[in-house]
Order: structure tokens, then sequence, then C-alpha cells
């Protein structure tokens, strides 16, 4: 009778812990989180994400839509079971405030009982590309997407060659190194930057007679006077890679010309890209 006992109670403590336990506890999918800028909902679980580098998603305006390229990220989210959902119109103006205090700009809404669609822009942080966002809404709000992409120029990750950079100096006498990157802001260059910058270390070693310019330039963001002086000490960054893997500093001179040399339109980010560039000039 005892053991008998027993084994009740314990059937009854499981019992309790399972009734104790909510119906609605569903796990995010592995490898899921929320973007960096945007939290979910409350009650809402993470059903599937992609995170690309580099893509691009075309974002449906009031009357003409914009094809975006940078930093991706597609999140879909579940009402939990067991909650009640908030309307598609309760979903989108949270995520429109936010953006709001932020100093976004609303580009579409479309959001009704059974769903809908929010479009919305913000400055990215620091100074980085604007953030566009997404928010589609369906099932009466049980579930949604966010789709954000931060504007940003692709990373080149195929570099020339020593060969390669010899023929198209000797053919133009000019060369633009766009994969060449700093911190923005600074003048610190990225570890990405030592596969392009090795290749010119080869270059200036194979041709020991060949003199070398190094131009900085940047984009149009901030102050003139402040881009001169980063652009020129970007140069000198370079100049110091090259110098400290061997290379005679009297072969290498350096300028900065900031802003005033554009290639492409400022007013995109991929433009803005193109124009942040080291240039190699044969003297």
């Amino acid at each position: 009778m005892l053991r008998l006992r027993f084994l009740l109670f314990v059937l009854a403590t499981v019992l309790g812990v399972a009734a104790a336990t909510p119906a609605y506890a569903q796990p995010d999918e592995e490898g899921c989180a929320d973007h960096p800028l945007f939290s979910r909902m409350p009650g809402f679980y993470l059903s599937s994400c992609e995170d690309q580098e580099f893509s691009a998603h075309t974002f449906y305006l009031d009357d003409d839509e914009r094809r975006v390229e940078g930093r991706y990220w597609r999140l879909d989210f579940w009402i939990k079971d067991g909650l009640k959902a908030p309307g598609p119109l309760q979903i989108g103006r949270n995520y429109w405030n936010l953006m709001a205090a932020r100093g976004g700009t609303r580009l579409h809404e479309s959001l009704e009982a059974g769903g809908g669609t929010l479009v919305a822009s913000m400055p990215g942080p620091n100074r980085t590309g604007t953030v566009w966002l997404e928010v589609s809404v369906s099932n009466s709000g049980e579930a949604y997407t966010l789709t954000v992409v931060q504007e940003a120029g692709m990373r080149q990750d195929v570099t020339l060659s020593a060969a390669e950079l010899a023929e198209a100096l000797a053919r133009d006498g000019t060369i633009t190194l766009r994969n060449i990157l700093f911190d923005t802001g600074k003048a610190t260059l990225t570890a990405g930057s030592t596969q392009a910058l090795d290749a010119v270390v080869e270059l200036l070693r194979r041709d020991t007679a060949l003199r070398l310019l190094v131009q900085g330039h940047t984009d149009n963001v901030g102050n003139p006077a402040a881009n001169l002086t980063l652009s020129a000490d970007r140069a000198r960054a370079v100049k110091a890679y090259l110098v400290s893997a061997g290379i005679d500093a009297g072969r290498l001179d350096t300028a900065g010309l900031g802003d005033a040399q554009p290639v492409a339109d400022n007013a995109t980010e991929d433009g803005r890209a193109q124009n942040r560039r080291v240039v190699l000039v044969r003297q």
C-alpha cells in the first residue's frame, strides 16, 4: 500500500509539471535569433530565418519599387500555441513607431484586419548604410515576416594577381583597388585587405624600378575637410603596409583627394562604396 501511494504521488507530480508547462512554449528554429536592431513582438517564436552577408530585396512602395542591395535578413515569426495574436496593424505600427523614433521614413502601409505590409527606412547606426524594413503580416496577425536590408557595397573577395596589376598599370598607368577596406571613419586597414595588398607587394618586388603614387578617396559623407584628412591618412596606411613588407619607402608617394573625384553617384550606398577607394598611379 505504501509503495502504491508513492507511485501515485510520483504520477501526480509528473502530471502537475506537465500541466504547468504552457502548450505555447515552442522554441526558436535552431540557429535563429532576433535582428540586432529589431526585437520580436511578445508571444512569437522564430519558425525560420535567413542571414546573408550580401543580397538584394525589392521593396514595393506607394507608387514605386526599390531594389536594395546589402546585408540581408529574413525572419519568420509565428504566434505560440494558446496565445491570442495581435492584429496586423498593431504589429506593423509597433515597428513603424520604433523606426520613427530613430529618424525613419514610412514608405508604404497597407495593413488591414487580415494582414498586409509596412515598408520603412531609417539611417543606419554609426553612419553605416540606410536600413530598409518590410513587415509582412498574414493569418490575421498569427504570422509575420521581417525582411531587413542594410545598404552596403559588396566586398570584393577575388583580387588581381601581381601580373594582372602590372598589365593594367602598363596599359592605363593607373589602377583602382576596391578591395582595400578600412574601419568606418578610420584609417585602420581591415584584415580582408591583406590579400590585395600582398599582390601589390609582389608587383613591386618583381619590378624594382616601379614607383607608385598611392591615392586615397572617400565618399561625400561628412565634412569635406575631414574627408580630405581621412583620405590622406588611408593612403599613408597603405604605404606603411607595403613598407612593412620590405618595399623601399622612397618608391612610394601618397596623396589624399577626399571626395573631390567621385566615380559614382554619392546619393546611393553602392555609389558611395565605389567612391571609397585606393588608386595606384604609375610614376
